[in-house]
């Protein structure tokens, strides 16, 4: 029986393994934890999500929620373990953080065709089959051998976590329920601010300590992902027009100045994380601005904000559309590692490298995915050779490829309709 290696076990690795083991291939999944974790991680089990629970719009007629609709064709793991652990957050698709985890440890652990090996990795035979996703925390080791076989062909960004917070430290004489734009009470936690309160907050935040950052030679930050004191410095409506907007928050018929905003963390709701809050404030500093908020006077953070550097591979000058190292046929990249960014594009490009490996390993002809789809396109983007230094991209109807202008107001619907065609035509080329 054919062999692959994948090396560690997040979101795009899990996928990947599972995608080449249900094709019958023999997989050996090395994954560091739990001996070894890095800065961000806190799980000893697999696919953690790191930063939020989120796995963003649900809704097919937007970018991500397209590519959900792709994956789920393509029976994507990620997909499964997301619906049997969901947590009430509106039109978005947010999960349970530790049942999804273990959802997908279990399904991977149980599978006869794949071996987890808890071992770090510091560098590979180039001579071997092998996937690597080991996202955007790579370690010092591993990250110095990838650049040895790459030329050292390779970016960053710093990426911030928010904190997560006990909802029985939420003050409910402030704090009330309710969805943007609905009238029912609604699945997140709205913390109001009025103009002085906000004013006092905007004045302490940008003013607080932040954590120093003595070994980044360069700030850069991920805009998805842009700490919020980073946002405040900006200017003084940043945050209003960002993650404190009041716009569809009314309550009692008042409209508040200013809104933080909390969405469930787990399936039992004790635990909220702070929406659009990533930070690198010193902890300390982060709960005294946060009590500055009224509701959060005596909020109790289990999880603070943290920052932490991402490197990914400059892919266009190494990578060919179906992630695979173009001075190396054996190795495939996927995740966060070759550009794309976010858990659902990780995930998809897991997926989609996975579906390629096997096609390669067994001497077939490795199948385009239309560009007319969200993972084709996403592919396309990374492995684009006019681009000359790789921007991180989600998922966005930009990057879209379509033969012909399509009615501005109909492009949705048109684009969904283009990628379930082509998903089902790719499906039925792939079971010939």
């Amino acid at each position: 029986m054919k062999e692959v290696i994948v090396i560690g076990a997040g979101l795009a690795g899990c996928e990947a393994s599972y995608q080449l083991a249900k094709r019958g291939i023999k997989v050996k999944l090395f994954e560091s934890k739990p001996q070894k974790k890095s800065e961000a991680h806190t799980l000893d089990s697999f696919a953690e999500l790191v930063c939020s629970n989120s796995l963003r719009s649900n809704d097919p007629l937007n970018a991500v929620g397209l590519l959900k609709e792709e994956m789920r064709i393509l029976d994507s793991l990620i997909l499964k373990a997301a619906e049997e652990t969901k947590v009430k957050s509106g039109s978005s698709l947010s999960v349970d953080r530790v049942l999804f985890s273990n959802y997908i440890t279990k399904v991977i652990k149980n599978h006869p065709n794949i071996e987890v090996i808890n071992e770090e990795v510091t560098s590979f035979d180039l001579n071997l089959p092998t996937i690597i996703a080991t996202g955007p925390l790579t370690s010092e080791k591993l990250s110095n051998y990838i650049g040895e076989i790459t030329d050292k062909n390779y970016l960053y960004f710093y990426d911030a976590v928010a904190p997560i917070v006990e909802k029985d430290s939420i003050d409910f004489n402030y704090a009330y329920y309710k969805s943007r734009y609905s009238d029912e009470e609604g699945d997140y936690i709205n913390c109001p601010l009025s103009k002085d309160e906000f004013l006092l907050f905007y004045q302490e935040l940008i003013n607080a300590k932040k954590v120093e950052l003595k070994t980044f030679e360069k700030e850069i930050f991920f805009e998805g992902c842009m700490p919020f004191e980073e946002m405040a410095a900006r200017g003084f409506k940043t945050l209003l027009y960002g993650p404190m907007k009041p716009v569809g928050l009314e309550y009692n018929g008042k409209k508040p100045y200013a809104v933080v905003q909390l969405r469930q963390d787990n399936a039992i709701a004790t635990l909220y994380n702070i929406v659009g809050f990533q930070t690198h404030l010193t902890f300390p500093e982060q709960k005294r601005i946060l009590s500055l908020v009224p509701a959060l006077k005596n909020v109790e953070i289990v999880r603070y904000g943290v920052m932490h550097r991402n490197t990914y591979l400059n892919s266009p000058k190494l990578l060919n559309n179906f992630y695979q190292l173009i001075s190396n046929k054996n190795i495939f990249f996927a995740g966060q590692i070759t550009g794309v960014e976010g858990y659902v594009e990780s995930a998809a490009s897991g997926l989609y490298a996975g579906i390629n490996m096997y096609q390669y390993l067994t001497k077939q002809k490795i199948i385009k995915i239309p560009s007319s789809t969200m993972i084709g396109s996403m592919s396309e983007y990374i492995s684009n050779d006019k681009i000359d230094k790789l921007t991180p991209m989600n998922a966005n109807f930009g990057i879209f490829k379509v033969e012909k202008l399509i009615n501005h107001k109909e492009k949705r619907e048109e684009y969904y309709k283009l990628s379930m065609e082509n998903i089902e035509k790719y499906l039925e080329e792939l079971n010939g």
